[in-house]
């Protein structure tokens, strides 16, 4: 909302002016400070912004239970708009299309972050973020390279981290590797190296970690995973050699006498 403001080249004072609210409040929801606005507010900003309102309500209400808003308080919130009386309209036809399109592939990438109902969650405000900022996707460079960054931004604000680092641990438990065990002594040796291998993946580069993530986790192909990143094959084998070759060097670091002559 705050990046369909500054495009649209209105000042405060007009906005102020238009929807006979106080300026500093309007500041504060632009800027995302203060207290968790109420939908009659947001609803009358996006229609002078001219911005969907549907995505815009279930972001809206999502946020709102994530900010411990109960019912009775989203109910009175939205009682005297017309969101909730009225048929929600449909994201544009190349929207949907996309979304048929890479909806299953993005899913299998925040799986390895997220549960279920978090994974669940990440995938409908990516696409209405994505129904949100459309336009701009499709005046973008490359389409698929802007929706995957919505994708990653989504999943990554709700993944939980270490030191600053994305945690993996969770998709230990759900490798092919480990699947095929049938010994408890070896579930727990795969365990063990499985952890291992994904806190050194998660000191990996947003881009590499992405590659390895679709690779190694998810199983896509180059092809596959160039196509959903948005970036070019070289790019997407490149990304793979070097990730691989650091994770070679932690995983499996040369012994101190190794390459030295007596």
């Amino acid at each position: 909302m705050r990046g369909t403001y500054l495009a649209s080249g209105m000042t405060l004072s007009e906005l102020s002016t238009r929807l006979k609210f106080a300026k500093s409040k309007l500041s504060e929801l632009l800027r995302g400070v203060g207290l968790y606005p109420r939908w009659e507010i947001v609803y009358l900003l996006a229609a002078e912004l001219e911005m969907p309102n549907w995505p815009l309500y279930c972001l809206w209400k999502q946020a709102a239970f994530e900010a411990r808003k109960s019912t009775d308080w989203i109910e009175s919130s939205t009682e005297r708009t017309p969101i909730l009386t009225t048929a929600p309209t449909t994201p544009p036809l190349e929207h949907r299309a996309f979304r048929e399109l890479v909806e299953n592939n993005y899913a299998l990438f925040a799986q390895a972050f997220l549960d279920d109902d978090q994974r669940d969650v990440a995938l409908s405000d990516t696409f209405d973020i994505l129904w949100l900022s459309w336009n701009d996707a499709l005046a973008s460079h490359d389409t698929r390279r802007f929706a995957w960054n919505v994708l990653r931004a989504t999943v990554m604000s709700r993944t939980p981290h270490r030191d600053g680092r994305p945690e993996l641990s969770r998709a230990a438990f759900d490798t092919v590797a480990l699947q095929s065990l049938t010994e408890p002594a070896d579930h727990i040796d795969q365990v063990a190296e499985s952890l291992e291998l994904f806190t050194a993946m998660s000191r990996l580069p947003a881009h590499q970690l992405d590659v390895m993530v679709l690779r190694r986790l998810c199983g896509f192909l180059p092809d596959a995973v160039s196509a959903l990143l948005g970036t070019s094959l070289a790019t997407v084998r490149s990304d793979e050699r070097h990730a691989t070759r650091f994770l070679e060097s932690v995983l499996c670091p040369p012994h101190p006498t190794e390459g030295n002559t007596p």
